[in-house]
């Protein structure tokens, strides 16, 4: 075995990058990667995103919990169906992406969803820093200002940073020890919203239209889609016999264990607070609801699960720097990253005018975003189940005329034809703050389903073209052992 390359991956500080893991240090396990989902949901965002599900789509208590049920089921789905292809190919899923899209054409879609990377991490950012600034409200009586926040936001993406270069395994300790911390609290939080709502006033609120729920779905679901491309970097520790359903059970129980209970929580908490979807500041609130005994707990706990989730997210985008040529180690990477949430976060926090209006456009253009790749990689992984050799390790890494993956000038033209008219479709059904597409009034926009549009139109597009031919390898690295354990595994 090869002392260095453990070294990168059973470290503290993992200093693997875009590389596939060889066989012999695929050592995770499944389970693992329960607290993994579960952490990247730890957000206060699910509790306002549940409030606008009341205040805004008028939806009722039931209804909304149809709506998160059916919305972590869709997307989480989805991420844990393509996390399959990260123990497939031992590799970050922006650098299987290579052999989807070509090694040239990979850097089209990877741009785009490296760019949506910034926009979530500066949306988590944003709402750790008025976490902190709600405790210290609460705790000392501290008013927030500007120097505050410019503070406050530093230190928590400077932690964000530090966390996620430590790598896979500090951050499996990290969101095992997170998940107690906060299932304790979302359990006593629960519980004393249980003894003092006024329950009759939450039944009693009237049905909102199926138009209302559908497209409440597709919101709270951007947030799980925005995952899916990165499903496959936290699974590629995993053996070629780890069990493709478990994989997909494990990733969207340990969702749906946080999702569900806190957009349910939040469309609870929107009766007692109508002004709680509208606010600048997607945090105070709770400090108006609960008790302070309650409220300072939760919301650490909260602040160190939205840590969690930049680390996860900055941990995959520097992945995605790497693969598009960022000729930088894995953890400079991650820097460039942690940097331009710093300064999106400013702007959020001291120049944007309404941080929900902000935040809801995101979303809404962060699924459609996604949604493209998403169909033409689901297709191309489909056809690679039955292969003898899934992704092949030197093709991934070559990125020359003689790499695998090198298609025609190093572009897989039916992928990117597929990417590129169903982004643009996309966009055409999409309606939100900053511009309305030309085709949002029709149903597909009118009842907010412009990213599954996106995702079926690009997988259907994929799926007519003619499968593309990879470049055969001089001598392809093929692993009996590994094919027959895929076989009976995926």
């Amino acid at each position: 075995m090869d002392n260095v390359s453990t070294a990168a991956s059973e470290g503290a500080i993992e200093t693997r990058g875009i590389e596939p893991v060889p066989d012999h240090e695929r050592h995770g396990r499944v389970r693992e990667l329960f607290p993994t989902w579960v952490a990247a949901n730890i957000s206060v965002l699910l509790l306002t995103m549940g409030a606008a599900l009341v205040v805004f789509n008028q939806l009722n208590f039931w209804q909304v919990l149809i709506v998160a049920a059916c919305a972590a089921l869709a997307s989480f789905g989805m991420v844990g169906l393509l996390s399959v292809s990260g123990k497939w190919g031992g590799a970050p899923g922006a650098m299987l992406s290579r052999a989807t899209f070509g090694v040239r054409g990979n850097l089209f879609p990877g741009s785009i969803l490296w760019v949506a990377r910034f926009g979530w991490e500066t949306i988590n950012a944003v709402t750790g820093a008025y976490a902190v600034l709600t405790v210290l409200d609460l705790l000392f009586g501290i008013k927030s200002n500007p120097v505050l926040i410019v503070v406050t936001l530093f230190v928590f993406v400077a932690c964000t940073f530090l966390v996620s270069g430590m790598g896979r395994k500090a951050l499996n300790v990290c969101n095992k020890w997170s998940t107690y911390l906060f299932g304790v609290f979302s359990v006593l939080v629960l519980g004393y919203l249980v003894a003092n709502m006024n329950w009759g006033e939450v039944f009693a609120k009237p049905a909102g239209s199926t138009a209302m729920m559908i497209a409440g779905i597709g919101t709270i679901a951007a947030g799980g889609i925005s995952w899916v491309p990165t499903g496959p970097d936290f699974a590629r520790y995993l053996p070629h016999a780890a069990s493709g359903k478990k994989i997909v059970g494990v990733t969207v129980s340990g969702a749906a264990l946080v999702v569900v209970p806190m957009v349910l929580m939040g469309g609870v908490m929107a009766v007692a607070t109508p002004d709680l979807a509208k606010a600048q500041d997607p945090v105070s609130f709770l400090g108006d609801i609960l008790p302070t005994w309650l409220a300072v707990p939760y919301l650490l706990t909260a602040i160190v699960g939205m840590l969690l989730i930049n680390s996860l997210s900055m941990y995959s985008a520097g992945f995605t720097a790497q693969t598009m040529g960022v000729k930088l180690p894995r953890a400079m990477a991650v820097s460039i990253n942690a940097v331009i949430s710093l300064v999106g976060g400013l702007m959020l926090m001291l120049v944007a005018k309404s941080f929900l209006g902000s935040f809801i456009t995101f979303l809404v253009l962060l699924a459609v975003s996604f949604s493209a790749w998403i169909g033409v990689y689901t297709v191309d992984m489909l056809r690679r189940r039955s292969r003898a050799v899934r992704y092949d390790a030197d093709g991934l890494m070559d990125t020359g005329r003689t790499s695998r993956y090198w298609y025609a000038g190093g572009f897989c033209w039916q992928a990117m034809t597929a990417w590129a008219i169903a982004l643009v479709v996309g966009i055409c059904f999409t309606k939100c703050d900053w511009f309305s597409g030309p085709l949002a009034s029709t149903p597909i926009g009118t009842y907010g389903l412009g990213w599954a549009a996106t995702i079926a139109i690009s997988a259907l597009i994929m799926a007519v073209l003619p499968a593309p031919r990879e470049n055969t390898p001089a001598a392809p690295a093929t692993d009996p052992v590994t094919t027959e354990h895929e076989k009976v595994a995926a």
